[in-house]
């Protein structure tokens, strides 16, 4: 007698799977999905006879892929877009974005501008983003109203902001708000030094030691620029890596952000140690910081995730963009057209960005017991045919305006490309109110 087919939640039904983890490319697969968890990945006919879903997606033309991470930003800064263009990285810091932050910064732009980070995410497809910034407590709400999955830094300075005043305080804060956001499942934190010219040897120390301690992964800025190693040779007499690892920083929770300038030495240290790399390529290019050697980090064992950085110095947060952008930029410096495939640029964009965060048993693969984090891509328009391979046009040819749907824990998030959260309207209504306080700073600047 044949066994009655077993109630689920949902049953999503594409064209096309392409689960990273295998790598492989499935046709008429469906997944299966309970209680926000993948349940099964199987064949469409053998899924109808096993499962009996509350509710079925059926998306023809469309590639399902895992939710896009986004290893590396600086959300609330989506209301600094466009502020200070065209400009090197310590010009545009010093005069430009810093004094904006010691003029404006406080808990409400950080949750106004963490919501508009969270709406323009989501409709990318980004189910999951790596945040670097003050007033974590602000991100975590924002994070939780769209529903996303965040991992908030506990963002560490030498020097006073309006969030708090020394480095003690700023870790102090940042714990305080883990602890209230412990239980959430979406909620999670890492430890944020901003980089070695902002950070203490001190701190440093006493940040390897909370990594270890309370198994957080380590969140900083490395090697961006030429003018930051010669001004920490001629301070240290070593390269920044080489002095995080006498102080113990470096590991298998170390994220490393940037990468820029790293030499033969360099890349051995982070790849001895298992480090994590965070490729952001638009904003490496736009800042004219230069271009990351991902082809050697990769041969070398490195694991390499991809971020945007903020939308203030990229400036969008667009994951499409640098999947394509990665590969491209890979392929020319190597001189060698095989280097990071799309493929390889889906893996960068999903699941590398889950193991450097620690979250690889959780997301970043459409893999049975793992969270339904999930996007939709529609390759069915015109100017996307033909399609020989589902996974190339989805790193050359489609864009985030593709994505279709979008759901988090088996949660709806994105509905035939609309927000399932109604908050486009208050949410352009604060997003004025702002763009107008900082239009009036830069006037009285000038």
């Amino acid at each position: 007698m044949p066994k009655p087919p077993e109630h689920i939640d949902l049953l999503i039904e594409p064209t096309w799977i392409a689960p990273v983890d295998p790598d492989v490319l499935l046709t008429n697969h469906a997944v299966a999905i309970r209680q926000g968890r993948i349940v099964d990945v199987l064949p469409t006919p053998d899924a109808h006879q096993r499962y009996l879903p509350e509710q079925r997606v059926t998306l023809e033309g469309q590639i399902l892929i895992p939710g896009l991470i986004n290893l590396h930003t600086h959300a609330a800064m989506a209301l600094m877009r466009g502020l200070a263009d065209d400009l090197p990285l310590m010009e545009w810091l010093e005069k430009h974005i810093w004094p904006t932050e010691a003029a404006h910064l406080s808990p409400q732009f950080v949750l106004d501008g963490t919501r508009l980070a969270c709406a323009e995410m989501l409709l990318g497809g980004i189910t999951c983003f790596n945040d670097m910034y003050f007033y974590p407590d602000a991100a975590a709400i924002a994070a939780e109203e769209f529903g996303m999955r965040a991992m908030l830094g506990i963002t560490v300075l030498e020097f006073p902001t309006p969030y708090a005043s020394d480095a003690e305080d700023y870790l102090n804060k940042g714990l305080a708000v883990r602890e209230r956001w412990l239980h959430n499942p979406l909620i999670g934190f890492c430890l944020a030094p901003h980089a070695p010219y902002t950070v203490a040897d001190a701190t440093f120390q006493r940040i390897a030691t909370l990594a270890g301690q309370l198994n957080l992964p380590v969140h900083c800025h490395i090697h961006e620029t030429h003018h930051e190693i010669e001004s920490a040779r001629r301070a240290q007499g070593v390269r920044p890596l080489s002095r995080l690892n006498s102080l113990g920083l470096l590991g298998t929770q170390f994220i490393g952000v940037h990468g820029v300038h790293l030499d033969e030495t360099d890349i051995a240290l982070l790849a001895a140690h298992g480090c994590s790399i965070a490729h952001c390529p638009t904003s490496n290019l736009k800042l004219a910081s230069g271009i990351a050697p991902v082809a050697s980090m990769r041969q070398s064992g490195i694991n390499v995730g991809l971020g945007t950085d903020g939308a203030a110095s990229n400036n969008r947060l667009d994951m499409f963009a640098e999947m394509r952008l990665a590969a491209l930029l890979a392929k020319g410096t190597s001189g060698n057209a095989s280097t990071l495939s799309a493929r390889e640029a889906l893996h960068m964009a999903t699941l590398a960005g889950a193991i450097a965060l620690g979250l690889s048993q959780e997301t970043g693969s459409i893999t049975p017991g793992k969270s339904a984090d999930l996007v939709a891509v529609s390759l069915d328009a015109l100017n996307m045919r033909p399609c020989y391979d589902p996974i190339s046009h989805l790193v050359h040819v489609a864009g985030r305006e593709n994505v279709t749907n979008v759901w988090v824990a088996g949660k709806c998030c994105v509905d035939h490309k609309r927000l399932a959260s109604n908050t486009q309207n208050a949410l352009e209504s604060s997003i004025a109110l702002w763009q107008n306080r900082l239009e009036v700073r830069r006037e009285s600047c000038r």
